[in-house]
């Protein structure tokens, strides 16, 4: 086993290379040197069951770890009871998607905190996780794992500590460590290899050593605000940042092998192949 990296959805160079729809993606993921590959269902999950094991057929022959993006919808923080009793729908739809695929990991935007605490906004965003594994569960799904994200604006539930208390709840959840989404919320926080390593060490230290060795992983540098996140940028930027390579040391040193999904700004295939080329580097070394 080693680390995975594939992009977010597909890069400008799809098209370009005359590539139309989904079934072409695992021959054009293999061409641009990838193994991992991060299906975006952010509007909806819009795939037939059907068209989704064609896929996963595909995907597998090509040796591509299939992971998937559930509805942006989502929030599981809502104080109206409906709108998280239909995030847990969300779920279970991301979830039959992914497993039709032959995946088993789905990442979830948890929610913002709108006009209540944090502390409430978790609260909830625990409860509804529990009910959105219970249902997991009567599906026979309780292999898919759920991965909530880092996210990027202030305002949104999902620091590195928030995202840890839900994975708590249950080993099947896996934290999706979006370091951009943390470098913005944070106001450019990460830069050293010794600011990464307190995320790996958080990681390890409230969920352990297995989990810290299989996470989720997002990836891409961001430009942020005062309120976090604006917009996601490619890795040409040297403005922004995170820098990958920091992160990739960690992943090397600590024996890590994550699936890692760029999601730069319509580079996501092409900068996801120079974070693999330096880790297959490094692990030479």
């Amino acid at each position: 086993m080693s680390a995975k990296f594939g992009p977010a959805g597909n890069a400008a160079s799809f098209k370009e290379m005359k590539y139309k729809g989904t079934l072409d993606v695992p021959e054009y993921i293999e061409k641009m040197g990838l193994d991992a590959y991060e299906y975006q269902c952010g509007r909806g999950v819009n795939i037939g069951l059907e068209k989704a094991q064609e896929f996963g057929k595909l995907s597998k022959e090509k040796g591509i770890t299939l992971s998937l993006h559930a509805p942006y919808y989502i929030s599981m923080s809502s104080v109206e009871k409906e709108k998280r009793d239909n995030s847990i729908n969300y779920i279970l739809d991301s979830a039959r998607a992914v497993n039709a695929m032959g995946g088993n990991r789905i990442v979830v935007h948890t929610g913002s905190c709108g006009k209540i605490s944090r502390e409430e906004a978790l609260s909830l965003a625990i409860d509804t996780m529990k009910n959105a594994l219970s249902a997991l569960d009567a599906e026979g799904l309780s292999h898919i794992r759920i991965c909530p994200e880092t996210m990027g604006k202030i305002n949104q539930l999902g620091t590195l500590d928030e995202v840890l208390s839900l994975c708590e709840l249950d080993e099947r959840l896996l934290p999706c460590i979006d370091f951009g989404h943390l470098n913005a919320r944070t106001l450019g926080g990460y830069r050293s290899e010794a600011d990464f390593l307190t995320i790996f060490e958080a990681i390890e230290n409230r969920l352990g050593a297995a989990r810290l060795r299989e996470f989720h992983s997002h990836f891409s540098k961001i430009e942020y605000t005062s309120g976090g996140e604006k917009r996601h940028l490619t890795f040409e930027d040297a403005v922004y940042g995170p820098d990958f390579e920091p992160v990739i040391n960690l992943i090397v040193k600590k024996n890590c092998e994550p699936t890692v999904i760029c999601e730069s700004a319509g580079t996501q295939a092409e900068d996801a192949k120079t974070m693999k080329d330096y880790y297959i580097a490094l692990s030479k070394n």
